[in-house]
């Protein structure tokens, strides 16, 4: 299968932003494999609640690492659930990768996004046809489309410490 016929497969699957049937099975397989880690450490589970049905809703995701911080990215832009599920939860949900890790996604500042845009790039070729930029553009086009690609800063979510009174 030529490069260009698999984007349009993947172009596709996701036609109008949202997954057809074949995607959510392919989508359903890889949150497994890569919550078990099977594959490299930038392959992660999301789970985050839903904000209609209260059910943890599980996406495979790549987390693209940036100056010492990871980050994940909404290819398909800012209309698809997961981005309005962890919107709903204040960011709060979980990642899988051979273990669970409870985190906290903030929001990155649309000035802020262009290079994490052009790292995720790199890291996810299945990404690549609904990103409208080549991954070897300059910084200033990734900054023309970061308005529209929702990019999140993974913190740790730990419990506070407690104090003794």
């Amino acid at each position: 299968m030529s490069t260009e016929s698999w984007r349009r497969q993947l172009r596709w699957m996701y036609r109008g932003g949202r997954p057809n049937r074949l995607a959510r099975v392919l989508n359903g397989l890889a949150a497994r494999q890569h919550a078990a880690g099977l594959g490299p450490r930038h392959w992660v589970t999301l789970e985050v609640r839903g904000r209609r049905s209260g059910r943890t809703v599980a996406l495979p995701l790549v987390v693209a690492d940036h100056q010492g911080e990871r980050y994940l990215v909404s290819m398909l832009g800012d209309r698809v659930n997961w981005v309005a599920n962890v919107r709903a939860a204040g960011g709060r949900a979980v990642l899988r990768h051979r273990g669970r890790e409870a985190v906290r996604l903030v929001e990155v500042d649309v000035a802020d996004r262009p290079p994490i845009l052009r790292r995720h790039l790199a890291l996810a070729p299945g990404a690549r046809p609904h990103v409208p930029v080549d991954r070897h553009a300059p910084l200033t086009e990734f900054a023309r489309v970061a308005p529209t690609i929702p990019v999140f800063r993974i913190v740790a979510d730990r419990p506070a410490p407690e104090t003794e009174e």
